[in-house]
């Protein structure tokens, strides 16, 4: 069993925080919280980055700002606490982001540095911009203080100079929020260990600068320094003794070379004696093996309403080893390998690695993956080859890395030793809401009261005929846990044993409903629906349903379905729109679920396989945002918390239930009235785990379900085995009922 795991920060670095080796008068934390939310807003804000706004927030920033702000702070240490207009704090955080440019030009104007507000919350904010406003107004009569976004060709603008660097510095982060885009920077937790790695990426800095390398800052390091730096004064302080070395520091923008990266993680290593990436806190020299996961920052979760409905949280793990041998373990390590798994969740997942491959000059990134905090942790297993193949084997030792345990740590690090030769550090990110996974199985037909028609429930109403047929559908969430039942009304009239067969009814009559909750089983696998019902889908009667067919939904949105010669598309328009925004449904994987595993199959590729992205447009997100993809034949969607799960499942119901009808076809297995074994929980989960496209796979189950849905949602392999045949009784409606409702009309 593993040992109580290392928490502690290197002892050289905890001398470095300790002992005030490097000291920053900031708070640093709550500085960086503040500016991720600065950039988010910026990138919310799209006319900010228009060439002719931009001009003229330079302008405004140049001659009115900063004189402005330099006599109102002459004489009084706290008159500088105003916000400037958005547009003018925009360039002004682009300008202080080259500290040598923005010393330059405050002390040629101003003779000293102007600093900024130390300002890390709403309310003080908010009091400060109020403040400014007034001084503003009575500054500046003529000029407004908020910038009205104007489309005006910037030709025909006059031409601003640039000679002070601040209209190129503009330009140059309009992308910032890019690079930090991730909601788990924002965790406090994140943060701390990121301000400690700052310090000690200064301590490294200022003792080993003299060297011709360049430093290459990693992600989390990056962004405390441009936080640092957005305090002009501040950060002049407190690194006024490095000066020279600050410029060998690879810049936001710059291209890093491979010898930089070589450097600057062995001397990290050897500073510090810890593997100088992290998880979260990377560089990824091979910049084509991009993350497979899209971390969305989600302003409400609107499905928290619905109480069966957990969320689902993600995190990235990474796992590092480092060697130190001798001759005897040199012998023996051909013989024994590392194998990691998790400690819940998905079985088949086996990653070996042989000891042999682990280094004892520096730590190696062995593993590098995306996992559910469901998973509860990895264990690294230490195994001794058997029979001359790895698939025989004999555990020696494991070590465990809890999610729990890392969570708490103040590094989100532990370090555990597996033997006296080796050492394994593992580290994670904060865990983050990721967008919920659902998938919907067939199973039982019901009666109108949601009772399964069986036996046991004619016996349980003392063989009262059960009224109405529903097609019923159970859906489960990423963990297999039931969450919802979708039904849909296909017959009406009477059964009991021996007695009358139900008729299909109208189109217009073939409601769908969802109802929240799970089975409650009474016998076995019979079981009544849960009662609170959620929303419905109502169908509308067409002149022509072989081409178009309508659907009005409980949540206000009306789906239209049409087929025509260039194939299927779909429409989806809300009564109760403003016209602010516009959402449409887009056939293939589109946006951020375009990789490029899917970006070079056709259009015609992707709607045979079923998908469809629903997209909406806002003045924010003018060229659209991804918030749901859905694949309607095998009935899976992944939507983004700010998306009702109602709408969602709605929607692919509807269309399954559609497109069958135009193709007098049982596509999604529509017509199967029998729950279908499931592949065993903890064997096969899907969405669980997910490998950074580093770490090479065996199995296409740990890349994202998307890129391989048929394999990942496959049936278990002994349904291939033999045809599966189906016989159902009198009491389901007998075959011809559901038939009919396809390939007859009424």
């Amino acid at each position: 069993m593993p040992g109580k795991g290392d928490d502690t920060i290197s002892r050289k670095l905890s001398v470095v925080l300790n002992q005030g080796v490097i000291r920053i008068s900031l708070d640093l934390v709550a500085a960086a919280r503040r500016h991720l939310s600065f950039l988010r807003k910026i990138a919310d804000s799209p006319w900010l980055h228009d060439a002719f706004t931009v001009l003229q927030a330079v302008r405004r920033y140049d001659e009115f700002w900063m004189p402005l702000i330099s006599d109102i702070s002459k004489g009084a240490s706290k008159s500088s606490m105003l916000v400037p207009p958005i547009d003018v704090q925009w360039v002004w955080h682009c300008h202080c982001l080259n500290p040598a440019s923005y010393r330059r030009y405050c002390e040629s104007k101003f003779m000293k540095i102007r600093e900024k507000p130390a300002l890390f919350d709403d309310e003080n904010e908010d009091y400060a911009e109020i403040r400014c406003r007034e001084v503003w107004r009575q500054r500046y009569p003529s000029e407004p203080f908020d910038l009205e976004p104007i489309e005006e060709d910037p030709s025909t603008s006059p031409k601003l100079s640039d000679k002070n660097g601040i209209l190129t510095a503009v330009l140059k982060h309009q992308a910032l929020y890019t690079k930090f885009w991730e909601p788990y920077l924002s965790e406090v937790v994140y943060l701390i260990a990121a301000k400690h790695r700052y310090k000690g990426f200064l301590y490294m800095l200022q003792e080993h600068g003299d060297g011709s390398s360049r430093f290459v800052p990693t992600s989390d390091i990056l962004l405390m320094w441009l936080t640092h730096q957005s305090f002009p004064a501040t950060y002049a302080s407190d690194v006024k003794d490095m000066e020279a070395n600050l410029e060998k520091i690879v810049g936001i923008w710059e291209a890093a070379k491979a010898e930089d990266f070589r450097v600057t993680k062995k001397l990290w290593e050897t500073t510090f004696d810890q593997p100088y990436e992290k998880a979260g806190a990377t560089f990824d020299e091979n910049l084509s093996k991009r993350s497979p996961i899209f971390w969305g920052v989600f302003e409400a979760d609107v499905n928290r309403k619905y109480k069966t409905l957990e969320p689902r949280f993600l995190l990235e793990a990474c796992v590092f080893l480092k060697g130190k041998w001798d001759e005897k373990v040199v012998r023996e390590a051909k013989k024994t390998f590392l194998r990691l798994r998790t400690v819940r969740c998905h079985r088949d997942l086996k990653m070996n690695k042989g000891i042999s491959d682990v280094p004892p000059d520096s730590w190696q990134k062995a593993w590098h993956l995306y996992c559910e905090f469901g998973t509860r942790g990895i264990a690294l297993e230490l195994r001794q080859q058997g029979g001359g193949c790895l698939r025989s084997s004999k555990l020696k030792k494991v070590i465990l890395f809890p999610w729990n345990d890392l969570s708490r740590a103040t590094s989100l690090t532990m370090q555990l030793e597996m033997e006296s030769h080796m050492r394994a550090v593992a580290s994670i990110t904060p865990p983050v809401q990721a967008p919920y996974l659902l998938k919907c199985v067939p199973d039982r037909v019901t009666d109108d009261s949601g009772a399964m028609i069986s036996d046991v429930i004619l016996r349980m109403n003392q063989y009262r005929p059960q009224e109405g047929r529903w097609l019923s559908r159970t859906v489960l969430d990423h963990a297999g846990r039931e969450c919802f039942v979708i039904r849909i009304r296909i017959g009406g009239g009477f059964w009991r044993r021996g007695a009358e067969t139900p008729a299909a009814v109208k189109w217009e009559e073939r409601i769908i409903e969802v109802r929240e909750g799970a089975w409650a089983y009474v016998a076995g696998s019979i079981g009544k629906a849960p009662e609170k019902v959620v929303g419905t889908a109502r169908p509308k009667e067409e002149v022509n349903r072989d081409e178009k067919a309508t659907w009005c939904l409980s949540t206000g949105d009306v789906l239209t379905i049409r087929r025509d010669e260039s194939g299927l598309s779909f429409d989806l328009e809300n009564e109760n729109n403003d016209g602010d925004s516009e959402v449409r449904l887009v056939r293939g994987r589109r946006l951020r679920y375009q990789g490029d595993e899917v970006g070079s199959k056709s259009s015609e590729n992707e709607d045979e396989e079923g998908f469809l992205t629903l997209v909406r447009y806002t003045a924010e997100k003018p060229k659209g945002n991804a918030t749901a993809l859905l694949n309607w034949r095998l009935f899976v969607v992944e939507f983004s918390p700010e998306e009702d799960a109602v709408m969602i499942l709605l929607i692919c119901m509807a269309i399954v239930r559609s497109v069958s009808e135009f193709q007098r076809q049982d596509l999604g297995r529509l017509l199967v009235r029998r729950r279908e074994r499931e592949t065993e929980t903890g064997r096969r989960d899907w969405g669980s785990v997910v490998l950074h496209p580093s770490v090479s796979a065996s199995s296409l189950h740990f890349q994202p379900w998307y890129w391989n849905a048929k394999e990942v949602f496959a049936l278990p392999e002994y349904h291939y085995a033999r045809p599966q045949t189906y016989n159902y009784s009198p009491a389901d409606g007998g075959d011809g009922l559901y038939k009919r409702v396809i390939t007859q009309r009424i």
